[in-house]
């Protein structure tokens, strides 16, 4: 409790801050003394000093002070970040977007202190009561505002630009996302006391769309196809238990599944757009998920949750059925048929160089009946550093669900609303249906198989470029809408001002071989057909970081 009032009380804080903010605190030094512009490296040991007393003067004067640099000014009183004998880290921020190779569900085990991150708003309410307290009580709060723009061959909008993502809609500039994190890191550093942790998250902007739970806020998106919307896709809690083996995390709520290269969070990744492969996957999951440091190398993760976009209130949750038929019988039908217990099972695997690591995951495994995005995913990531400039994330799966209703609709099923995401419950925006390869059978298996790498150069310090490359087949179109096997081939550039801004422009060409599927928008009155087999995306976007 004293930890949220904490939290709650800095927000405010924020807004209110002036110079009397810091009148009780020591003074340290004379805000007219700090200069605005570029501070040359080293970073001058008494920084903190340097930026200056109130808060928004140290706000400001924290960039000024970072611009140009490719790490944080050094915190001599901090304890090692990482465990003695742990496997190296593998590369930095900047110019990747993580420092370990990434794994779900779980805060970084071996390598996390409270008190972490490098926030320009933590540093200005340092020399606040607030701030002192927020450190204190090892919260921290800080976010990004992430906005962008594109120009396409595409012309339909809303929507022109689908199957691809983020920038669904051609040539138009966005807020992609404003986030904001209110969290606690447990200290998975040290082997000698139980820790424990908790994030909260809120999201507004275009990119709700992608991790829209089905009951949890779902209105915007599946109601009224809102343009910008809000979600928490993050809210969890953490225990850290360091005396089983090399530590065992348990984290409960509802936190970004496990698999992929990439996140919906934009600073997770290399690109501004995403992969197919992360468009059409497992977005969130709710539920408990453990993760087990075996040694130093061996990871294994074992999760029981609620299907994927699913909260824990439609677990067997029903709605009535207007016309019983072989697939959904009865009179009542489940409102979500894929909320249901899941299991997570997960093994990484990570070289004592950290030039390789290999993670496996079976995600949200259950019957696999079609729900609102019940995906049944088996694959893996694979990451390896050829030197310290040039490396490659590669990550390959295939994905399936049961049951999916025949778009030719042979029983009248579809027309007469006789299943759980009919018009009139969900709007915009439903599951799709599959485009079977027996017209007259009432429904069948939808599957995608896929393979995606991400090639990237480490050019400067502040500087990477990613090719990104991937093949990805939609059997029976109920992923994308549109049952053909796609291509896409990414140039992107992501350049650092400092560690908290980044400006990332691209290329991207993508084609579908059998048929079209580009400058369409399914949500239309009356539908829009796509009716172009290839797209030219040119985009780019910036992440400020407070």
């Amino acid at each position: 409790m004293k930890a949220a009032l904490l939290a709650s009380a800095s927000l405010a804080v924020v807004a209110l801050c002036n110079p009397a903010c810091a009148a009780d605190v020591p003074v340290l030094a004379s805000a007219s003394a700090v200069s605005y512009g570029w501070y040359p490296a080293p970073y001058p040991k008494d920084w903190d000093k340097r930026i200056g007393d109130d808060f928004w003067t140290r706000f400001i004067n924290y960039y000024a002070l970072e611009w140009g640099h490719d790490a944080p000014p050094p915190d001599p009183t901090a304890p090692p970040g990482r465990r003695p004998g742990w496997t190296p880290a593998p590369q930095t921020i900047p110019p990747y977007p993580y420092t370990e190779w990434p794994y779900g569900g779980a805060t970084a085990i071996g390598v996390t202190r409270p008190n972490s991150v490098d926030s320009p708003l933590m540093v200005a309410l340092a020399n606040t009561y607030v701030g002192k307290a927020l450190n204190d009580a090892h919260i921290q709060i800080y976010g990004w505002v992430n906005f962008g723009g594109n120009f396409s061959t595409n012309t339909v909008k809303p929507g022109g630009n689908w199957p691809s993502s983020y920038m669904y809609t051609p040539n138009t500039v966005q807020l992609d996302q404003a986030v904001l994190y209110i969290e606690r890191l447990p200290d998975t550093v040290q082997k000698d006391h139980v820790d424990w942790g908790f994030r909260l998250s809120g999201m507004y902007g275009v990119d709700y769309r992608y991790t829209t739970s089905y009951g949890l806020a779902s209105y915007q998106l599946l109601n009224h196809n809102l343009v910008n919307g809000y979600d928490f896709p993050m809210m969890y809690g953490e225990l850290y238990i360091p005396f089983v083996a090399e530590g065992l995390l348990l984290r409960f709520g509802r936190f970004i599944s496990l698999p992929d290269i990439e996140a919906q969070l934009a600073p997770n990744n290399y690109m501004y757009s995403h992969s197919m492969a992360y468009t059409f996957d497992n977005y969130t999951n709710t539920g408990l998920q453990g993760t087990l440091a075996l040694t130093k190398n061996w990871f294994v993760q074992l999760g029981v949750t609620v299907g994927t976009e699913a909260p824990f209130w439609h677990l067997g949750q029903k709605i009535a059925n207007p016309f019983p038929n072989p697939i959904f019988p009865d009179t009542t039908m489940l409102t979500d048929p894929g909320a249901r217990p899941s299991i997570t099972g997960c093994m990484r695997y990570q070289t004592d160089t950290a030039y390789d690591n290999v993670y496996v995951c079976a995600d949200a495994i259950n019957t696999g009946t079609w729900g609102y995005n019940n995906l049944q995913w088996y694959g893996m990531t694979w990451y390896h550093k050829f030197n310290e400039k040039f490396n490659v994330s590669f990550e390959a799966y295939t994905l399936s669900q049961k049951n999916v209703l025949n778009i030719t609709d042979p029983g009248g099923i579809i027309a007469n609303s006789g299943y759980p995401f009919a018009p009139g419950i969900i709007q915009f925006n439903a599951p799709n249906f599959a485009r079977c390869s027996d017209p007259t059978v009432l429904a069948c298996t939808a599957r995608v198989v896929t393979a995606l790498a991400y090639w990237n150069y480490r050019v400067t310090p502040l500087d990477n470029i990613s090719l990104r490359t991937e093949y990805y087949h939609d059997e029976q179109g109920q992923r994308t809408g549109t049952a053909t096997r796609y291509a896409d081939f990414g140039l992107g550039w992501q350049h650092w001002m400092s560690p908290q801004v980044e400006f990332r422009p691209e290329v991207t060409y993508y084609k579908s071989y059998n048929a079209p599927a580009f400058n369409g928008n399914f949500n239309a009155t009356p539908a829009i057909a796509p009716d172009k087999y290839y797209m030219w995306l040119f985009a780019a976007d910036v992440i400020w970081h407070f």
